[in-house]
């Protein structure tokens, strides 16, 4: 059973109101500390590096912004072990007051289950809210440091870097004649739950006291305490910084084994990556050798299931994505996989959703659709986006149908469609008491168009990077909505 911390009470009660701080202060405040950790970490001056770490973990204005960071996010509402969550003011400013160094023992993990797509199941541990927060708070000394070191070509779980931009570098290392012609999909096999700790201790550039305990609070599943020997939870907010650093100087050390003749790029994405090289020799006789030996320093190991060897003729699937030359032409499509797997989202959806009004059902599923079409919108797309529209539109008419069986079927588009722009099967619904129409969404309004990929040695926390970043915002929020269909009209 959830429950929330206690009320604000004693000397706090005098303090400024959540709402009143100035956030954008607070932020220029950790940010400035940020980037000295930064610079210290690229002259390699370590010892100066932990000093402004233990400033900033111990700074009010990073506390603030940690609390601020996991009370503000998707997961605000998830409880750990102790049911607490900071939901009201009073309770986050209670809550800052505790991230203390001193007698913090981290409790246990909560251990979840989540579905995978190929049938078994994920575990998931959440740390209790407080717990959470106090990563956030390392997590602001340990990114710069990171980012700094990471490779040039890793993508997730990095700022303002994304899946496009791993599909971009991608392009740029296969789309040319001249272009390496096979890959390496390589997986890493449970990444996050086998790391091996002893590494981690001596290799992070962190507290290593507050790490320690961490890595050995153990988790609670069933009422069942286990101690952890390896691995981060994977639903801890500083695990996903881990593993960028875990696989730091995969790419050296692919490069180092090859010859530039070779044609070797990397391209990570958390847990996956792909090579690419001349030959099929140079990826299972130096390649793929050269990772399992970085991999099993680090208690890692390959997938056996999901690593393979594919020539770029006859294509293959990353990030949901299908890269495969046509006559020497690269062509990036949305993977087959992923997109029967959408249409049956959409086809369960429609179906919990048989009782319910038009208005409701098109509520549901336009993020659903709009999500999905946006996540491909800078790939070759608009075959796919045709024909997802076309089946959409047999799934809502089946549905309209079924709730009407005994009406003919011009009156069924007398009522669930309408004539919008050049489609005159547009179908939508209404919501009588606030007089609106809603019309749902089609992945055909969505405009092609590149990606701008980022540039490979970009840091957000060096001042030389920050007019880049400045842009590269500017120009994302200048980009026009691609929701053209979906209106409402009064």
């Amino acid at each position: 059973m959830t429950v929330m911390a206690p009320p604000l009470t004693g000397a706090l009660s005098s303090q400024a109101e959540w709402n009143s701080i100035d956030w954008a202060q607070i932020a220029k405040t950790v940010k400035r500390l940020q980037r000295r950790i930064a610079k210290a970490a690229t002259d390699q001056k370590w010892g100066k590096v932990k000093s402004l770490q233990w400033l900033l973990t111990h700074s009010r204005s990073a506390k603030l912004l940690a609390v601020k960071k996991v009370t503000s996010n998707r997961g605000k509402n998830t409880a750990g072990v102790d049911g607490i969550v900071w939901l009201t003011n009073e309770q986050k400013l209670t809550g800052v007051e505790t991230l203390n160094r001193r007698g913090y023992q981290p409790k246990p993990l909560r251990r979840i289950y989540i579905p995978k797509s190929n049938g078994s199941k994920r575990p998931l541990g959440i740390p209790s809210i407080k717990d959470r927060a106090y990563q956030a708070l390392h997590l602001l000394a340990l990114e710069p440091v990171s980012e700094t070191g990471a490779d040039p070509n890793v993508y997730g779980f990095r700022p303002y870097r994304s899946t496009a931009d791993a599909v971009a570098q991608c392009f740029n290392v296969l789309s040319r004649k001249s272009s390496a012609k096979w890959v390496l999909e390589g997986d890493i096999k449970s990444c996050f739950d086998e790391i091996d700790h002893d590494w981690l201790r001596k290799s992070i550039p962190m507290d290593t006291q507050v790490l320690n305990k961490w890595l050995r609070c153990g988790y609670l599943d069933k009422g069942i305490l286990f101690h952890t020997r390896a691995g981060t939870p994977q639903g801890g907010v500083i695990s996903p910084t881990l593993m960028v650093m875990t696989l730091q100087g995969l790419e050296q050390c692919v490069k180092a084994v090859c010859k530039r003749s070779d044609k070797v790029h990397v391209v990570v994405y958390a847990d996956d990556f792909v090579v690419t090289a001349s030959s099929k020799e140079v990826l299972t006789d130096k390649v793929r050798p050269a990772i399992e030996h970085f991999l099993k320093t680090r208690g890692l190991r390959l997938s056996q299931e999901k690593t393979s060897i594919t020539h770029i003729d006859k294509g293959f699937d990353f990030l949901g994505f299908n890269f495969r030359k046509y006559k020497e032409k690269l062509l990036i499509k949305p993977a087959k996989s992923n997109c029967l797997k959408f249409l049956r989202i959409l086809a369960q959806e429609l179906k919990r959703l048989r009782a319910e009004s038009a208005e409701i059902v098109i509520r549901v599923l336009n993020p659903k659709i709009r999500g999905w079409a946006n996540y491909y919108r800078h790939v070759v797309s608009s075959q796919i986006f045709s024909t997802i529209a076309h089946r959409l539109f047999w799934m809502t008419w089946r549905w309209a149908r079924r709730r009407h069986p005994n009406k003919s079927a011009a009156w069924v588009k007398r009522k669930y469609y309408a004539n919008l722009g050049n489609n005159n099967w547009v179908f939508f619904g209404r919501n009588y008491s606030k007089q609106l129409t809603l019309y749902l969404f089609s992945p055909t309004t969505v405009s092609i168009k590149r990606h701008v990929k980022i540039k490979s040695e970009a840091n957000p926390y060096d001042a030389a990077f920050a007019a880049y970043y400045s842009n590269r915002r500017q120009q994302r929020f200048s980009s026009p909505s691609p929701s053209v269909i979906e209106k409402v009209l009064v």
